[in-house]
């Protein structure tokens, strides 16, 4: 029978631990705690998770600005679209010493000054979304007026007017609301005398228009632009001239208010409702002036074509230019750079006086 051979290595171990019992057992408990804690690395062992990067945050949009709406008469701002479509009005309102304080003046976007004859000045007063309770006393129309009033589309109130005024007025291309034909949206008041003493307000004007179907206006107005005082005014106290001490004008720069105090024949000019006439911006415009036979003597004024104008807002004069290509077309102004002029937003009120014999000063 065949007898198996220890290998002698593994002999002279098996001899080694016969000898040496406490070694080998201290080696085998090394060996053994090894093994165990490899082991338990090997099973607590997580693959490394890949850094994460955090993700692009995704910035939200800004809210849209609110929408914002001008009256296109005054350049103030107002609630909605409807109010800068809604009809103008302009109004003839009288200026002669008996037809004095007048009465929704204060309350108009824009203001239009000139002699109607004699000396005599008148006011072509322009309403939109401002409506006073009581307007007038109300007079008769001139041309020169219509060219002005035309670019802002209004129903007209006047009472009459001359040959060339109302043979223009009546054409059909006007929405012409004249007392003659509309007794019943005016009046004559009793504590004046005829015929200073013709009033109206804009319950009956609103009536009449939305019966005629004159609603909205489509209304070529002026550039406008905030309000932006100058710390520094060159033009506190203005002197305008137009025909004479009864009808001579002047204004006193407010800066509080970036307003102008108007005053007339020396005296503050006021509303005998509202108080004193304030207007925002204040221009004076040098024009052709003539009398033509008419229905008598009239006053004819050149309304297109260009002449000099002197703004007054912010405390500030601008000299520059007043231009108007046609009857339609809005008036404008241009600096001495030759570039136009933004208005202030508020009443303007404009003052035709004459090439030759009119001026205005400041200071």
């Amino acid at each position: 029978m065949a007898q198996f051979h220890t290998p002698k290595f593994i002999q002279k171990i098996h001899d080694w631990v016969g000898r040496h019992h406490t070694a080998a057992y201290a080696i085998a408990a090394i060996g053994v705690t090894i093994a165990v804690v490899g082991v338990g690395a090997l099973v607590m062992y997580q693959k490394p998770v890949e850094q994460q990067q955090p993700l692009a945050q995704t910035k939200k949009p800004e809210p849209a600005p609110p929408v914002k709406y001008y009256s296109p008469l005054t350049g103030n701002e107002v609630a909605t679209e409807a109010v800068t479509k809604f009809a103008a009005t302009a109004v003839m309102i009288e200026n002669s010493p008996d037809a004095r304080p007048q009465s929704g003046l204060k309350a108009a976007g824009v203001v239009y000054e000139a002699v109607a004859e004699g000396g005599i000045t008148r006011f072509l007063a322009l309403y939109q979304q401002d409506k006073p309770g009581l307007i007038g006393p109300v007079r008769s129309l001139r041309l020169y007026y219509v060219d002005w009033l035309a670019p802002y589309q209004p129903s007209v109130a006047h009472v009459g007017g001359s040959l060339f005024a109302l043979n223009e007025i009546r054409n059909g291309k006007y929405r012409d609301i004249d007392q003659f034909f509309n007794a019943g949206t005016y009046w004559r008041s009793t504590d004046r005398y005829t015929p200073h003493n013709v009033y109206t307000n804009f319950e009956r004007l609103d009536q009449l228009n939305a019966a005629k179907g004159y609603t909205t206006s489509d209304i070529k107005g002026f550039v406008r632009k905030d309000p932006a005082p100058n710390p520094a005014p060159n033009a506190t106290s203005i002197t305008v001239n137009i025909s004479g001490p009864l009808y001579n004008s002047s204004y006193t720069y407010d800066a509080a208010s970036n307003t102008y105090l108007r005053s007339q024949a020396g005296a503050p000019h006021v509303d005998r409702e509202a108080g004193q006439i304030t207007p925002n911006t204040v221009i004076v415009m040098k024009v052709g002036m003539q009398r033509v036979m008419e229905d008598g003597y009239r006053e004819q004024i050149t309304t297109t074509g260009s002449g000099e104008a002197t703004i007054f807002q912010d405390g500030i004069v601008t000299v520059g230019t007043w231009n108007k290509t046609d009857r339609n077309s809005q008036i404008t102004f241009k600096g001495p750079d030759g570039k136009e002029l933004p208005l202030n937003r508020g009443q303007t009120w404009l003052t035709a006086i004459p090439n030759t014999t009119g001026s205005v000063k400041w200071q």
